[in-house]
């Protein structure tokens, strides 16, 4: 069973799904295999991630059919510019093994370089006029920076996936996101990053929080059961990362039970405004500026 979510384009699109950010590649076609005998059904990847070539491996490997499917992907910063986006599909669907797409989003705004980011979207445009990808989106997007997109482009994006847990929950995000019919889909989803050097360096874990336990002590369930159910019952997508075949298993066992009002409402009251990844507005040319490889 899993939960499943229209976008603003009226492609129906599973609300869970396997990350696979960090994913050492020789594990990934692993993790992607058992998500998919398990039930997942949407897999999160991107070209800066390194593992395209081992999620598509993993999808055939496990022997679901690649039309239930709905594979994602990013688009990287230094492959922005109209011609260089419609190239960086290419890359893609080449290491994912596959001739469509079911969404495509920009990974970044990448502020100090938005005419390339605009040009980039513009092609993401035409890969969905095309048919060759069934929906676009974007990541990491602030309110000001959708402004500034939709000021360009004729295609609001479906998605916008952003960092997003009860410590740093961004309500601006989600209210911009809201008023175009954007679906807000969470990476950290339960507040897990595992490292961004120089970046919240002092932050907390959301699993150990008190109140997140008091919850998940109330359900038999697992704090990291708690988050995603949290995030699913505000109607948001979740991407949830691991290798780890239990918790594989375990995050997607979030369908047979519901948190009351006031506990959602216990975790809604955590937010700390601060934000543990990086910041969309600083721009990080060293990164932005990584090749991405042609196979």
């Amino acid at each position: 069973m899993s939960l499943e979510v229209v976008l603003n384009n009226g492609v129906t699109m599973p609300a869970l799904g396997l990350g696979v950010y960090q994913s050492p590649p020789e594990e990934t076609a692993d993790a992607v295999e058992t998500a998919l005998k398990v039930g997942y059904r949407h897999v999160d990847t991107a070209a800066i991630y390194g593992n395209e070539r081992q999620v598509g491996e993993g999808i055939r490997r496990s022997g679901v059919d690649r039309d239930e499917v709905f594979v994602e992907t990013k688009v990287w910063v230094s492959d922005y510019g109209y011609d260089q986006t419609l190239r960086a599909f290419g890359k893609a669907t080449r290491k994912l093994g596959t001739d469509r797409l079911d969404l495509l989003i920009l990974h970044q705004p990448a502020p100090d370089r938005f005419d390339r980011t605009v040009a980039a979207y513009r092609a993401l445009e035409t890969l969905l006029a095309d048919g060759a990808v069934r929906a676009i989106g974007v990541s990491n997007f602030k309110p000001h920076h959708l402004a500034d997109l939709m000021k360009h482009a004729d295609v609001v994006p479906a998605v916008n996936q952003v960092e997003l847990h009860p410590y740093f929950s961004q309500p601006d995000v989600r209210a911009a996101d809201a008023e175009r019919a954007i679906l807000t889909q969470a990476w950290s989803p339960i507040g897990g990053i595992t490292f961004y050097p120089g970046w919240g360096e002092n932050r907390r874990n959301v699993l150990k929080d008190p109140v997140v336990g008091a919850v998940a002590a109330a359900h038999d369930r697992s704090p990291a059961q708690i988050l995603l159910r949290w995030q699913l019952q505000h109607g948001r997508s979740a991407i949830p990362k691991s290798t780890n075949p239990g918790r594989i298993a375990e995050n997607f066992d979030v369908f047979g039970f519901e948190l009351t009002a006031d506990e959602m409402s216990r975790i809604d009251a955590l937010d700390t405004g601060t934000r543990s990844g990086p910041d969309p507005d600083v721009p990080r040319p060293e990164l932005f500026d990584r090749a991405i490889p042609e196979d």
